[in-house]
């Protein structure tokens, strides 16, 4: 099973003046569910994601996958950052094929899964390049390879479209659309931007501005497969006016 499970949990940083950054969360993540988790700048979605990575510990609360505690990151959990994160002196093969090697896998397991990656993720014919020589949608792209060949069952995804220009941030979601309907993956997708929400999530958490709480729990009633052409429609565009309103409240 590849659920989260948050409860009561917080989050305070030390110091001359504490951050209190995260206030009551109650989260539940079933296996092979999408959530998006919404809201301004600074209210904690990137905090939140690193706890559930296990990068950071809670101050007060529970957070467990799997039903077990997370004390320390696992490879259960696969993290995609804003930035690729990539080893600049390897090569795209060798960037994704990183984590089951060094993690003591057989080369005859992981190689036919890397391969099956890169394809899915359009890098067949680049395995060779370094990570200088790839445009930034590609160098994302070899991280959510890197990712699947790990075999993570829960995605962890902290705004990894953000930096991108408009055109290739829609072929990346098409992308990440087209990966989650394949693996059927456990998603946590953090964005602050609301069109993204509604076209990847099956549910999406609005939170409020700092200490950040949730605020409101949106089921996305859009039907699955989506595309691109689902975010012209008019049970797009009232979802979308919706979640307007709760972030403005």
């Amino acid at each position: 099973m590849s659920g989260i499970a948050i409860q009561h949990l917080s989050k305070t940083y030390p110091g001359a003046t504490p951050v209190h950054a995260l206030d009551e969360i109650h989260l539940q993540v079933n296996e092979g569910e999408f959530i998006a988790l919404l809201g301004p700048s600074g209210c904690g979605k990137s905090t939140l994601l690193n706890l559930v990575a296990g990068f950071e510990q809670p101050s007060a609360g529970k957070l467990t996958v799997e039903g077990q505690a997370v004390k320390r990151p696992g490879p259960e959990r696969g993290v995609v950052f804003q930035e690729a994160a990539l080893f600049p002196w390897l090569s795209v093969w060798e960037n994704v094929v990183f984590g089951p090697k060094m993690a003591g896998e057989a080369r005859s397991a992981y190689e036919p899964r890397a391969k099956e990656m890169l394809e899915i993720t359009g890098l067949s014919a680049f395995t060779n390049h370094l990570p200088v020589q790839l445009s930034g949608g590609m160098r994302q792209r070899v991280g959510i390879a890197r990712v699947l060949t790990l075999g993570s069952r829960i995605l962890l995804m902290d705004e990894p479209f953000g930096a991108l220009d408009a055109q290739t941030r829609l072929t990346m979601q098409e992308l990440l659309l087209s990966v989650w309907h394949r693996f059927r993956k456990t998603v946590v997708f953090v964005t602050h931007d609301i069109d993204e929400a509604i076209l990847l999530a099956d549910t999406i958490y609005v939170m409020s501005a700092r200490p950040g709480r949730i605020q409101t729990r949106i089921e996305v009633p859009i039907e699955r497969p989506r595309t691109l052409e689902h975010t012209t429609s008019e049970q797009f565009n009232a979802l979308k006016r919706e979640i307007m309103h709760q972030i403005r409240h």
